[in-house]
């Protein structure tokens, strides 16, 4: 799966790379392959890493300047 919001979640979150790797199991050459589209991570390593960070895994998932479930509602329904 693409991850686009993983650097914007991770850096909200004020992790490097390795720390977030650390706090989710995986490798941190996983989470800047994943980070710059070298790979794509199976659902079980977005499920980690979005516990890891304390976020929704669809934050994750989303592209970076989509609204995510912190800002969901906080731009006025869009009118």
């Amino acid at each position: 799966m693409h991850m686009p919001g993983l650097r914007r979640a991770r850096e909200t979150a004020l992790l490097t790379q390795a720390e977030l790797a650390e706090r989710a199991g995986v490798q941190r050459a996983t989470v800047n392959r994943i980070e710059t589209g070298a790979t794509a991570a199976r659902f079980a390593t977005v499920r980690r890493l979005a516990e890891a960070l304390g976020v929704p895994a669809a934050d994750l998932l989303s592209p970076t300047d989509a609204p995510t479930g912190a800002d969901v509602g906080t731009n006025g329904g869009g009118r």
